[in-house]
């Protein structure tokens, strides 16, 4: 309606306006504007849709491209910005948004203005191992969510296909020997239609191409082997208060738990990696073996976490052990809950890795012990009290209270759930249950039944037998009950016990006493953690090495070693 009366009107005041000779092209060029303005008018108010319109781009802002700017040589792992080295045209699409309806039958349409860009950003001069993370103006970006390419800047590599379609054959350069990224048709519209500021982490391996250890290596120990959630593959929160929230395991990537992070890692820069074995740790209290008791341990009483809630050796976090606080902090993570473990190992093993299941003592004493020990000393000085009480029956006494009197009949499994009916937190209660932790994740190649405990394996009885000797023999019977003989058991015995004990007593006497256990049919391998010392070096100046260096820190001495 609004079209009729606008041309028709228009007509008549633009022949009335135009002079006498152009009162035709008046009345046109009138109605063609009355017209115009009638469309308009009937688009706006007569029309069910309504339709306006959306603001558009006058222009492009990218960030960072300097000519003759130089590309950083980089090593290991940096974050870096980067140049743009390329862009193409910026791409406009327009996109009508309707909206509105209901009874009254008015309707809205919107024309939105969507832009795309596609460019290349160059990183460093040389090859890298890949990028491991990016942010967008400052927010960490997850690239798995938009259409790029990483050129790792080999110098074979070729020219990237959509600079080559847009810059055409031969036109194109393969930027050979220098790392770089493309995007394609990147989304402007989450960064206020400017292309974002733009920063990388890469990873830059050794220039040596040839044997290093990150491609030697054929195994790993994945620690920390305490955090209370460290192992899960489940991002866990906590709780601080009514809609506030932190991440307890998920900090190298927001939306990953930090152990698929480290594994993906580890397949990146060990790709040769066949074999991880899994450490959790229990805490030991005393360094007297009749009074240490082994517990799950948490780092505060009260934590609130979702969606996993920690529970560990048959106990939740109200009847765990807190561990000491060094400035107010936890002086330790605490004991990895038991569906982190089976996670883990679950994790692991989908990888095609051979798994094995290392249950770790870690010392927590406190710091006003009445007998001075130290507040975290190694397990290996775990023994009887007094040392004197070597070759005597209390020291057999002190070893079984250490080892405890839980059986594997003493263990049930419920859903997800371990429990225990001993009455002890011996150091069998530590070991079985974490044969079941392993039997609960479907089985792992090898599992120790220990390691590290010379203090207590060169104890002898009365009759000048090897008692914990003969109690890790038992306790791998009962862990194979457990296992099955798919798993490989072992003991991981210090590089000072492994070979033989030679008591300081006089007697000149010389004992192979961990020869029983290798023997063992329930024992598959001879395990040594070995740490022996560099060089001969000792304390002041009174040694023979001395005489070869002025300092052990001396290249040319150590290499001589």
């Amino acid at each position: 309606m609004a079209d009729l009366v606008f041309t028709r009107a228009g007509g008549a005041i633009g022949a009335r306006l135009a002079p006498g000779a152009y009162q035709t092209w008046g009345r046109a060029i009138g109605r063609a504007v009355g017209s115009y303005v009638g469309g308009r008018i009937d688009d706006a108010y007569l029309s069910p849709t309504r339709r306006s319109e959306g603001p558009r781009m006058a222009g492009l802002h990218v960030q960072g491209s300097q000519e003759g700017a130089s590309m950083p040589l980089v090593h290991g792992r940096v974050r870096i910005a980067g140049q743009v080295i390329w862009a193409a045209r910026l791409k406009e699409r327009r996109e009508v948004v309707r909206s509105g309806g209901g009874k009254s039958g008015a309707r809205s349409a919107r024309a939105e203005w969507r832009y795309t860009l596609s460019f290349a950003v160059g990183l460093c001069a040389g090859e890298i191992v890949r990028i491991e993370r990016a942010w967008a103006n400052g927010q960490p970006f997850d690239l798995s969510a938009v259409a790029h390419r990483v050129h790792t800047g080999s110098e074979q590599q070729e020219v990237d296909p959509l600079i080559e379609a847009i810059e055409g054959a031969g036109n194109a350069p393969a930027y050979r020997g220098l790392a770089y990224i493309v995007f394609e048709d990147l989304p402007l519209d989450d960064f206020g239609d400017v292309l974002p500021q733009m920063s990388f982490e890469v990873v830059r391996g050794a220039l040596d191409d040839g044997p290093r250890l990150e491609t030697m290596a054929r195994g790993v120990c994945l620690i920390p082997g305490s955090g209370e959630f460290a192992y899960a593959t489940d991002p866990v929160r906590r709780v601080i208060a009514a809609g506030q929230e932190t991440s307890e395991n998920a900090q190298a990537d927001p939306d990953r738990a930090n152990l698929d992070v480290s594994l993906d890692q580890l397949a990146a820069d060990m790709p040769g990696v066949e074999t991880v074995s899994l450490v959790s740790a229990w805490f030991g209290d005393d360094l007297r073996c009749g009074s240490c008791s082994i517990r799950p341990g948490v780092e505060v009483a009260a934590k609130e976490t979702r969606p996993l809630v920690w529970r560990a050796g048959g106990v939740t976090r109200d009847g765990a052990y807190v561990v000491s606080t060094i400035d107010g902090a936890p002086a330790y993570g605490g004991t990895p809950c038991d569906q982190s473990v089976v996670q883990a190992i679950t994790a692991l093993k989908a990888r095609g890795l051979r798994v094995g299941l290392n249950p770790f003592v870690l010392m927590d004493i406190p710091a006003d012990n009445p007998y001075g020990q130290p507040a975290f000393p190694w397990r290996g000085r775990i023994g009887c009290d007094p040392p004197e009480a070597d070759k005597t029956a209390a020291a057999a006494s002190q070893i079984a209270a250490f080892f405890g009197a839980a059986t594997a009949a003493d263990f049930s499994v419920s859903g997800d759930v371990i429990s225990c009916s001993a009455g002890d937190w011996g150091y069998r209660r530590f070991i079985l249950h974490h044969a079941h932790l392993a039997a609960l994740a479907g089985g792992v190649d090898f599992f120790l039944i220990g390691s590290e405990l010379p203090g207590l394996t060169k104890l002898r009885d009365a009759a000048g037998d090897f008692p914990t000797v003969d109690a890790l023999r038992a306790l791998a019977a009962d862990v194979r009950a457990v296992l099955g003989p798919a798993t490989q058991i072992t003991y991981a015995a210090d590089w000072s016990e492994y070979g033989g004990h030679q008591p300081q007593d006089g007697t000149g006497d010389v004992f192979f006493h961990l020869d029983p256990l290798w023997a063992d049919a329930n024992i598959d391998a001879v395990g040594i953690d070995w740490y022996p010392p560099l060089t001969d070096w000792r304390e002041g100046d009174a040694h023979a090495d001395r005489a070869l260096a002025a300092r052990i820190h001396d290249p040319a001495y150590l290499l001589s070693r």
